[in-house]
């Protein structure tokens, strides 16, 4: 009795031992399966997003296209053909399962001188599969302009080394690029015959793009041309929208300066402009130029230089209308300043027949602030005086439209700092000519010296290529996406 008494207690421990253990064993069991649970359920709730956001990102992505259609067949509807206010709602259909999501979308016109300069749209894309989820994407649609490019030249070019060049340089006729382009070098030609001013020893038949500078990989030949014929200002337009006045008008200048003598101190007279950065720009009259003798940029042009003002007088002080940033001046024209708001200045003459004014860059032109932004369209020079500044910067987009973008040669009156050399030009834009661009003298100087600007940098604006002032002449007619990004 008492041996079996003994053993029963004995056994009494291993039975709760056994029972503890399948707790435990157990308690592990369903942790490891509401881990994998919670786990399996996680990636399927990820999964179930991820292909939510995709869903949506297609939804607004097919939005933007279908706007783009809209426009492309109602180019000034900005109201999905509601005349009223959006943003405006869409089903977005699928052909096998009915209405799959919705999209919204927001269109806002941008305008100037009382045109639709471009137009931003706002896509939101949003699937009915219970991910509440959704994206949206803004697309600018609008003309592509020359802002999109650093250089766009209408002849054959030489870029020496000392040159940095960031953004797209295209020429009609041949590029030699020893400086370092970090962006496409583009030529409409397969091979040119590249002479001694290109800095050949010999006459030579050589590649559309050639040279010694780096990136090469960047470089091609041949390309279709940029039709210059194409993306040239229609002045007379241009003048008459200056002079429409308020609220859609800008503002014109007439011509003062006189005759059709080319030779004559009064052929070259003509009005500076300075830019204000309080939204003003201070104009006075050139009544006097000190002639000086130069080796031209463009070689059709007179070995004799009229960019120097010797007298001005004060004139007027303008207001730059907000609703159309546009000067129309019927003669020649310095500018300078700091430029406060998006503005076209041109420098045209549709009054007498072979008359083409210059337009001179006397001075700095920087912005008073990040959505500044000028386009100087001269219908033939533009030049950089010889009283420049030794260190240069100019921003803007700079358009040549019959002659050359550069500044002369001053050697005639020595080296010793006047005239001759100078130090660094830094362009932030776009320089368009429809000649020959030169900034630089090789030798100049003498002795391996070189005369005019010895450190270049050019780099196109960014802003600008995406959102450029009024009329800047467009590359292409067609209306396209110009900016695109997730919001």
């Amino acid at each position: 009795m008492n041996r079996t008494s003994s053993h029963l207690l004995y056994s009494h421990p291993r039975g709760g031992y056994l029972m503890l253990m399948a707790i435990v064993f157990g308690a592990i069991f369903l942790t490891v399966i509401g881990a994998l649970s919670s786990y399996v359920l996680t990636e399927n709730h990820s999964q179930s997003s991820t292909t939510g956001r995709s869903k949506a990102l297609a939804m607004a992505e097919a939005g933007l296209e279908y706007y783009r259609w809209h426009l492309a067949h109602f180019p000034i509807d900005l109201q999905n053909g509601t005349n009223h206010q959006g943003p405006y709602t869409i089903p977005y259909n699928d052909p096998e399962g009915g209405v799959a999501g919705s999209i919204t979308l927001g269109i806002t016109g941008n305008m100037s001188c009382g045109q639709i300069t471009s137009i931003d749209i706002n896509s939101t894309g949003a699937p009915n599969d219970g991910t509440n989820v959704s994206r949206t994407l803004y697309a600018k649609y609008a003309q592509p302009t020359v802002a999109q490019y650093s250089y766009i030249l209408n002849d054959s070019v030489w870029a020496g080394s000392d040159r940095i060049i960031n953004g797209p340089y295209h020429a009609n006729g041949g590029i030699r690029m020893d400086g370092t382009a970090n962006a496409p070098v583009t030529s409409s030609l397969a091979t040119w015959s590249c002479t001694s001013s290109f800095g050949c020893a010999s006459t030579q038949t050589v590649n559309g793009v050639f040279g010694a500078g780096p990136n090469q990989n960047l470089w091609s030949y041949p390309t279709p041309q940029v039709d210059f014929s194409g993306i040239a200002a229609n002045f007379t337009a241009l003048k008459a929208k200056a002079q429409a006045g308020a609220p859609s008008g800008g503002i014109y200048l007439p011509r003062i300066s006189t005759g059709t003598n080319t030779t004559s101190v009064n052929y070259w007279k003509g009005y500076h402009l300075t830019f204000n950065a309080n939204g003003t720009v201070t104009v006075t009259k050139v009544t006097g130029i000190t002639p000086l003798s130069v080796t031209p940029v463009n070689n059709a042009d007179a070995t004799t230089d009229y960019t120097l003002i010797s007298n001005e007088t004060s004139f007027n002080t303008y207001t730059i209308p907000a609703a159309c940033g546009l000067i129309y001046v019927e003669d020649n024209v310095w500018v300078d300043g700091v430029v406060p708001s998006k503005v076209t200045l041109v420098a045209a003459n549709v009054v007498t027949a072979g008359i083409a004014p210059n337009a001179m860059l006397d001075g700095n032109i920087t912005y008073a602030n990040s959505s500044a932004g000028l386009t100087l369209i001269a219908e033939n020079d533009i030049l950089i005086t010889p009283n420049s500044p030794n260190n240069m910067s100019l921003n803007g987009i700079f358009v040549a439209q019959g002659g050359a973008f550069g500044r002369n040669y001053y050697g005639a009156y020595g080296c010793g700092g006047t005239y001759e050399p100078r130090n660094s030009l830094t362009i932030h834009g776009t320089t368009v000519s429809n000649k020959r661009t030169g900034t630089k003298w090789v030798d100049g100087c003498g002795s391996g010296s070189d005369a005019g600007y010895q450190n270049r940098v050019d780099a196109y604006d960014r802003v600008l290529s995406t959102d450029p002032p009024p009329f800047t002449p467009a590359i292409s007619s067609v209306f396209q996406f110009v900016d695109w990004r997730e919001e």
